[in-house]
């Protein structure tokens, strides 16, 4: 993907099957936003191809194509009205829509609706307004809005940006336990930190400079040598229980 005389996006060559949890991890400035808004279908390669539940973006329908796609964002959050009530937020992911306004519900959209906060851990503050909430919460919201169509594919762009300790922690607990369900969607999650990947994602796609590093099954791919080059740092790399942390190193 370029943008001016700079390739973005470069030469990357990936495939998500159905059931897998991938991270997608790299600096600032590594293509990993990019990446996830072309497997959105929300921006298109300038050069080679994007196939989607096969479909090729470009040429597919993306009105179709966008409900089976569920995206969480900071961006997207902030385009939701403070007024907005949880469970209106989550039920206009089924319109792909930020505000209620004349769109139709019925009894059963507002169950799964109210179900999927309770998922999320946030069902007690479904009628709660979007503004009186934590931005911890506000991020759960956000993945519960995102998963109310049923989509077959979940994108989760850095969803603890932003949050503490304690927000952050909350929040991968949530994430642990959507990844162990198995009819929860095939899952990719964007960040720059190891501790942000949540218990269960089973793969890791590496990027730098817009290219694919390394990618593969994440005990695999989560090296201290293959993050330290991606990083441009020596870093070392521990697994304790289920989650990774990452500190330089002196030697």
């Amino acid at each position: 993907m370029r943008r001016g005389s700079r390739n973005i996006v470069d030469r990357v060559d990936w495939s998500v099957n159905e059931g897998e949890r991938w991270v997608i991890l790299g600096p600032n400035g590594a293509g990993k936003t990019s990446l996830i808004q072309l497997a959105g279908a929300r921006l298109f390669p300038t050069v080679g191809t994007a196939t989607i539940l096969g479909e090729k973006v470009g040429k597919a329908n993306a009105a179709e194509l966008h409900p089976l796609i569920g995206l969480a964002s900071s961006a997207l959050d902030a385009r939701i009205p403070g007024s907005e009530h949880l469970h209106d937020v989550v039920r206009t992911g089924a319109y792909g829509v930020t505000a209620h306004w004349r769109e139709q519900y019925d009894e059963e959209d507002d169950q799964r609706a109210r179900g999927l906060l309770a998922t999320m851990g946030v069902g007690e503050l479904a009628d709660r307004t979007f503004a009186s909430i934590s931005s911890g919460e506000k991020k759960r919201v956000g993945i519960a809005r995102a998963l109310m169509p049923d989509p077959e594919i979940l994108l989760l762009d850095e969803p603890a940006s932003g949050l503490d300790l304690g927000g952050r922690e909350e929040l991968m607990g949530s994430l642990r336990t959507l990844s162990s369900d198995p009819a929860a969607p095939s899952m990719i999650l964007v960040t720059h930190h190891v501790e942000e990947i949540p218990a269960g994602f089973t793969h890791v796609l590496l990027m730098k400079d817009g290219s694919v590093l390394d990618s593969g099954e994440i005990d695999d791919v989560l090296t201290s040598e293959n993050l330290s080059e991606c990083f441009g740092i020596k870093l070392g790399v521990e697994k304790t229980g289920d989650r990774y942390t990452a500190r330089a190193t002196l030697n």
